[in-house]
């Protein structure tokens, strides 16, 4: 099975161009965000971002079986963990946050955290710098300890905290040498590529020989409305990164599908 972890939705999508770009790329599930980067919605408004929860809610509803959907709220909107259980309640299975002009262990954050570990709510969070020039100073994976203090909470990391990548090891690798197995632990990690082409091999390298391929999962972070080929571009880079390390069948097997289907809950 091929899950693809990390997809954008822009607000001009359709479920059947989702699906069917899905379908080209030879994806069988795939985790779908809620539009916050494409106009009009923004993580500053929180309107849009109800706007935006309910466009992604009407495009799974009847496909849950393959789309999987994120809901985005901000923690520095008062309103943010009702936003959240609403969303969940009209179809949306999980979270995703955006450190941005907030820290991992701002107060408001935990209170996001609790809804969402009372709801049993995966969140894929952004970590590492923005390739639009925002401060990604809120995005150092160490700041994500945070979450601990929810320990039922199942976290992802996204891009592999670039350029903070040995950070982001060293915040996953504390379950594995306490003896936690891969699928119990807090944090995994998605490698939709922060790093540039010149870093990526010895990055995936460094992170499956420290954390092993039970905490990493594969995303593309490509955008909808976009036809399979598009996508397929980075499953293609990635198999042959694959090539190049030697990686076994049962590992590309694992980063491919395995670990994300734990995480979500996918048989």
């Amino acid at each position: 099975m091929i899950v693809d972890a990390h997809l954008h939705c822009s607000g001009n999508e359709t479920a059947g161009g989702i699906l069917d770009a899905l379908d080209d790329a030879g994806i069988d599930a795939a985790l779908v965000l809620a539009p916050f980067l494409t106009g009009p919605f923004n993580l500053s408004d929180r309107t849009s971002l109800v706007a935006a929860n309910a466009h992604l809610s009407a495009i799974v509803r009847g496909h849950q079986d393959r789309l999987i959907g994120f809901a985005v709220v901000n923690p520095l909107h008062p309103e943010a963990a009702g936003d959240l259980e609403r969303a969940v309640e009209s179809g949306l299975r999980g979270l995703k946050l955006v450190p941005s002009g907030w820290y991992p262990d701002d107060d408001r954050a935990h209170t996001v955290y609790a809804q969402a570990a009372t709801l049993n709510l995966p969140i894929l969070f952004h970590s590492g710098i923005f390739i639009d020039g925002r401060s990604g100073k809120y995005c150092r994976p160490v700041f994500y300890e945070a979450v601990r203090e929810h320990p039922s909470l199942r976290v992802a990391l996204a891009h592999l905290g670039w350029p903070w990548t040995d950070e982001a090891n060293a915040v996953g690798l504390i379950d594995l040498i306490n003896g936690v197995a891969p699928q119990d632990c807090q944090f995994r990690f998605d490698f939709s590529f922060g790093a540039p082409p010149v870093y990526r091999k010895p990055v995936l390298e460094r992170a499956l020989a420290v954390l092993g391929p039970g905490l990493l999962q594969f995303g593309s972070d490509r955008f909808f409305p976009c036809a399979g080929g598009h996508i397929r571009t980075m499953m293609d880079e990635v198999s042959r990164l694959f090539d190049e390390i030697g990686l076994s069948r049962d590992d590309r097997n694992q980063i491919m599908g395995g670990t994300a289907c734990s995480w979500l809950g996918l048989s």
